[in-house]
């Protein structure tokens, strides 16, 4: 009897643990990183006077991420950076793998990993179809900012 109830123990035990790995997680609150972007042509987070036709630079960018709200896998929030507080609206999307994000803000795309519940890789890229005519790649790490 007592085996029995350990082999029920042990299988709800497996259970749990395969409902967590499950559970969708809350990503709502602030996100910051620092990181290189290359850059063609100049914005308000990359400013100069550079035209996409000029050669490119690798400039660093601090960037914030406030998610607002969530929905399921579904998230929004408005960014901003050092160089400019833009408060730019984003929409993200959360794969059913609970660890893979892909998103749009007014000019750009993301693609998202998440490394831990307080970590994530955050890559993005914009191409010159938008108002600045830039050219953007960059990837690096954030942090969920402890309150």
């Amino acid at each position: 009897m007592k085996l029995f109830i350990l082999a029920l123990a042990l299988i709800g035990a497996a259970a749990a643990t395969a409902h967590a790995q499950n559970a969708i997680p809350d990503l709502k609150g602030t996100w910051s990183g620092k990181g290189k972007s290359i850059v063609f042509g100049s914005g308000p987070h990359h400013p100069g006077a550079q035209t996409a036709n000029e050669a490119p630079r690798v400039r660093d960018i601090e960037a914030t991420y406030i998610v607002e709200g969530q929905d399921g896998r579904l998230l929004w929030g408005r960014s901003s950076s050092t160089a400019a507080d833009t408060k730019e609206p984003f929409a993200w999307a959360l794969s059913a793998d609970n660890e893979s994000i892909v998103g749009a803000d007014v000019d750009g795309y993301f693609h998202i990993s998440l490394l831990s519940a307080d970590q994530m890789e955050k890559c993005y890229v914009h191409n010159g179809t938008g108002a600045t005519r830039s050219i953007v790649a960059t990837c690096y790490t954030m942090n969920r900012v402890k309150q």
